[in-house]
């Protein structure tokens, strides 16, 4: 029967380990900064993606029902909900939203709700402005129509995030903020403000 050398049964040395778990503790301090500014950026992306998503919904579904449709950012998705030019929650309906955020999508109950989301799926730590105003109205031709109650139509979402400053045009800040634009034809696109080349598509 053979046995097993002192070579096979040698284990790994205490100096052995503690240089492994330095290098690692060397690897986890270079990239912890990188993957929180993903993170970060990533949330910023998501956010511009839903607020895209909501407003192609608002205006594919004003020209399915050859009516109006309102694509409204609400401060909540509660039952006393308010139109809010910061609000990171939006709701797509036929009548307003306010005070009735709470109520599930349906054809036929007031506010008629098509479909609505909340800011912190995925995108918590965003931050939104927008040019002033908190909604806006698509008609049956997929055009915008200025709300009569409001001064302005929402035509711009930006979206950023206050862990970070946005990135300029040959900057290296770390976030990688982005815009919405609703032009007034219905339009919608995405697109980054610290791109300069207007021949680049994510020129703003």
């Amino acid at each position: 029967m053979l046995r097993a050398g002192p070579a096979a049964a040698r284990g790994v040395s205490l100096v052995e380990l503690l240089i492994a778990l330095a290098a690692l503790s060397i690897l986890l301090m270079l990239a912890v900064p990188n993957m929180a500014t993903w993170i970060q950026n990533t949330q910023i992306r998501t956010a511009a993606e839903g607020m895209h998503a909501g407003l192609q919904l608002a205006r594919a579904e004003a020209l399915r029902r050859n009516t109006v449709v309102r694509f409204q950012l609400m401060d909540a998705l509660d039952n006393g909900c308010q139109i809010s030019p910061v609000g990171k929650n939006w709701v797509v309906s036929l009548a307003s939203a306010e005070n009735a955020c709470d109520q599930a999508p349906s054809d036929t109950a007031a506010p008629q709700i098509i479909q609505k989301r909340s800011g912190d799926e995925g995108s918590a730590n965003v931050v939104v402005t927008t040019n002033g105003a908190s909604e806006v109205w698509f008609n049956g031709i997929g055009r915008i129509v200025p709300p009569p109650t409001a001064p302005a139509a929402l035509t711009q979402i930006n979206i950023t995030n206050p862990a970070g400053a946005c990135k300029t045009a040959g900057g290296n800040e770390p976030m990688r903020c982005l815009r919405v634009t609703i032009s007034s034809g219905g339009q919608v696109r995405t697109c980054d403000p610290a791109v300069d080349d207007n021949t680049d598509p994510r020129f703003c």
